[in-house]
């Protein structure tokens, strides 16, 4: 049986985990990680994208569109801004979500124009990912 720690993961709608897991991966706004047990201490913020939990029952994915991960030697805690079981995403979802991601485009300041349009790519990637 392989190491496990604590993992969690919440959004404002419901909590959504709360299980042993051997790793997560997250989707960090600086790039991929995959926390396990006995990480260093990190703080990230999330960007959309895919998190992906392995645990001794199986491994279950989550679409995630921003939020913050907390890990640390004993588990990792993600707080989602929202968050969907991936077998749960459907294509109106998806939808959803690009519609107000491109509205938040062609309002964004323009200081802000380049993080709306990656915030984007990043939903339309994520719905690739899903295969949506």
């Amino acid at each position: 049986m392989a190491q496990t720690m604590q993992f969690d993961l919440v959004s404002p709608e419901r909590a959504l985990a709360s299980l042993q897991a051997i790793a997560v991966q997250i989707p960090g706004a600086d790039g991929d990680l995959t926390a396990m047990p006995d990480h260093a201490p990190t703080i990230t913020t999330l960007r959309p994208g895919l998190l992906t939990v392995e645990s001794n029952e199986g491994t279950q994915s989550y679409a995630v569109t921003g939020g913050f991960a907390d890990i640390n030697a004993e588990g990792t805690s993600v707080l989602a801004e929202k968050a969907i079981p991936a077998s749960e995403m459907t294509a109106d979802d998806m939808d959803a979500l690009i519609a107000v991601a491109k509205d938040a485009v062609s309002t964004a300041s323009e200081d802000n124009v380049d993080v709306a349009a990656k915030n984007l790519a990043d939903i339309e990637a994520l719905r690739t990912a899903l295969n949506i």
